[in-house]
């Protein structure tokens, strides 16, 4: 049996594809150290695991968008986050000699420490950014390297030839071939769809409202963009609102007003994804981690992408013909009644979605990735 070090990004949605990959290592005998903070990883990998904290450096919400929220993400949160997590990583390194560290595209220091070390390492992307950038983020490319400059030389690696976001060795990538094309990926790059696995922390839902007879949307902004979505929850009311005889809302709060939401529908502050989106006839979202959700089961949605992040993961997902992208900030209360209902009544965005959905369970999700990690750490 192997050892692995698994460093994170404590962010939901970066965290629960990491711990469906270490479930799955931990369920075949391998022996899974979690590093990073204690008071986030402890409720989702139980008593008995072991965690090596790093402690907990506080996440700046930002509002800018584009080139301008990029460099906010990686000045305001991610290079600092670096800087905060080398020293705990080494220590982890040092202490529990992994036979592969296995880093978070962004938890930068899981591979740059991995690196320093001579210990095997591997990327998880849990998002499309770094790998497929939109075209239009004008200076993506050149302010990333700068950004990856500064991480290497805060290790001192600075003579060293190496881009902390892709291992050399295996970079596990969480979506298919029907939502990349033909984007050219890194090399030693694997497509594994989405890694879900058991939520520990799954929040409770008042199922006594829910109506078995009648359709059901979901709409979300996740919980870390809700105060830059403008009256998108009021523009998605005014939608539902009169779709309630066939249709039943949930919305996910994001910390919007209560009288932003129709009567009618069913409210949380969050919900447990994974058990209501089989139960869901369409998704309308920012376009994060409820995408692949939504997509392992077949669920069609319409995108409304708030970050450069969101946007890259928004176009795939309209160019797979799975979902419709709107804008946020700019769609009009007509424009989303039209897009919402394509969704909801017309067949090809569901057989698209579906599509997907099967690439995905083809692909493996956790149980490949790990596969993959497993045969890293075996050497072959």
């Amino acid at each position: 049996m192997s050892r692995f070090l698994l460093v994170v990004l404590p962010l939901q949605g970066h965290l629960y594809p990491m711990l469906a990959i270490g479930q799955e290592l931990a369920r075949a005998g391998h022996e899974v150290v979690w590093c990073g903070p204690e008071d986030v990883l402890r409720p989702l990998v139980g008593p008995d695991a072991t965690v090596h904290a790093t402690g907990a450096r506080a996440y700046r919400r930002y509002d800018e968008t584009g080139m301008a929220g990029v460099r906010a993400m990686w000045d305001g949160y991610l290079i600092p986050f670096t800087r905060f997590t080398l020293g705990p990583v080494d220590e982890a390194v040092l202490e529990h000699r992994p036979d592969v560290v296995v880093t978070e595209q962004y938890a930068l220091a899981g591979a740059l420490v991995a690196h320093r070390h001579g210990v095997p390492w591997a990327t998880l992307c849990t998002g499309t950014l770094e790998l497929t950038p939109p075209p239009d983020l004008v200076g993506f490319e050149d302010y990333l390297a700068d950004k990856m400059a500064q991480a290497v030389a805060m290790a001192g690696l600075s003579d060293e030839p190496i881009d902390p976001r892709f291992s050399p060795h295996l970079v596990i990538a969480l979506m298919t071939p029907g939502l990349v094309g033909d984007a050219a990926l890194p090399d030693r790059c694997v497509l594994t769809g989405a890694a879900l696995g058991a939520r520990p922390n799954a929040p409770d839902f008042p199922w006594h409202l829910w109506d078995p007879d009648r359709r059901h949307v979901l709409v979300t902004v996740g919980t870390l963009v809700g105060h830059m979505i403008g009256d998108f929850y009021d523009r998605a009311a005014a939608v539902l609102a009169p779709m309630a005889d066939d249709v039943q809302a949930i919305f996910v709060t994001s910390g919007v007003a209560a009288e932003s939401f129709p009567a009618n529908a069913i409210t949380a502050e969050l919900v447990p994804m994974l058990d209501l989106m089989p139960k869901l006839d369409a998704v309308v979202c920012h376009a994060g981690g409820a995408v692949n959700e939504a997509l392992t089961f077949g669920v069609p949605m319409v995108v409304a992408p708030v970050r450069a992040e969101q946007v890259a993961l928004a176009r795939q997902v309209a160019r797979s013909g799975a979902g419709i992208e709107v804008s946020v900030l700019d769609v009009t209360v007509a424009e989303l009644d039209a897009a919402l209902r394509a969704v909801l009544d017309g067949p090809d965005h569901r057989r698209h979605a579906r599509r997907i959905g099967a690439e995905f369970a083809a692909a493996g999700g956790a149980a490949t990735a790990a596969a993959h990690l497993v045969e890293l750490a075996s050497g072959t």
